[in-house]
Formats: structure tokens, sequence, C-alpha cells
């Protein structure tokens, strides 16, 4: 389960973070104020990038936590900048690449309680959380917030968000 979650979640990660370079490049080169794109949202009910960066963060540590047994790290999700998101981003890797491979040998059979709703908890194994629930909530978020940027004209393109160059 460490193969195919935990290296997953990072390059999403440093990938996440590099698409955010191109867009504060983009604010500083068009002088365009940094806040009109954090806080811009595909549509009104939502999140907007900011929540976007947070939430992909909050599943990636999620998935290590939970797959090792390990204490999931609690963010404020205070974040208002991009310099804030890269600082996030870097935290969250760096929990991730703490994580002790050893620690996920029962993860796949591991039974989880997970909240999918707000009052709604169900239990899964390891590997019907991150496969069913994880993963694509965390792709979800990578690619709203890919699709954010993009619809404001940052020039992006699919490597960009596959993570070449990471």
């Amino acid at each position: 389960m460490y193969d195919i979650s935990v290296p997953v979640m990072i390059h999403g990660l440093k990938s996440l973070s590099l698409i955010l370079k191109k867009a504060e490049a983009h604010c500083t080169a068009r002088k365009i104020k940094p806040e009109a794109l954090l806080n811009f949202r595909l549509f009104p009910d939502m999140f907007p990038l900011t929540s976007q960066v947070q939430l992909a963060s909050d599943f990636a540590k999620g998935v290590g936590a939970r797959l090792s047994g390990s204490e999931n790290p609690r963010y404020a999700d205070e974040e208002k900048t991009f310099e804030e998101l890269q600082a996030r981003i870097s935290k969250t890797v760096s929990f991730l690449e703490s994580l002790d491979r050893g620690l996920f040998e029962a993860a796949a059979s591991r039974v989880l309680k997970i909240r999918v709703a707000r009052d709604t908890d169900v239990d899964m194994s390891g590997v019907e959380y991150f496969n069913r629930f994880a993963l694509p909530n965390f792709y979800f978020h990578l690619a709203t917030a890919y699709n954010i940027l993009r619809h404001n004209g940052i020039e992006l393109g699919k490597g960009d968000f596959m993570g070449r160059g990471v």
C-alpha cells in the first residue's frame, strides 16, 4: 500500500506546487492581484482555489496517516497567499516523506472509519478507502485547482497536471 499511495500523493502535490508557481508568475507578469485567482471559483457553489489546495493536502496527509495508523496532522486552513499554500504543500510532503514504509504492511485490510458526509461514517478496508474514496477525492481537487487556473488564462497543459518535470 505504501508504494501505491505515498509516492502518488507526493508526486501530485509537487505537481500542484509547480502549477501554483506558474499562477503566481502569471499574476506578477500581468500585474494581477493574486487574490483574484486565489479566491476564484469555477461555479458559485464550488470551493475557491485556496480551498482546493487545502483539500488536496488534506486528502494526501489523510492517506498517509490512515494507512500507516499514524496521527493525522491538523492544519488550520488559514492560507491566503501563494506563499502560504506552498508552505502547506511543503509540510504535507514532509509529513508523507517521514512515514515509515513498514507501518503500511497491514494497511490494505485495516478497517478504517471514514466520514463520507457531515453526519455519516462508514467502515472501509484500507484498500477500499484509498481506491474508492481518497484517491478520487485527491485527484478531484487537483484537477479543480488546475481547471480554475487554466480557465483564468494560466498557460498550463496536460504535462503540468501530470507533473512532468517533478
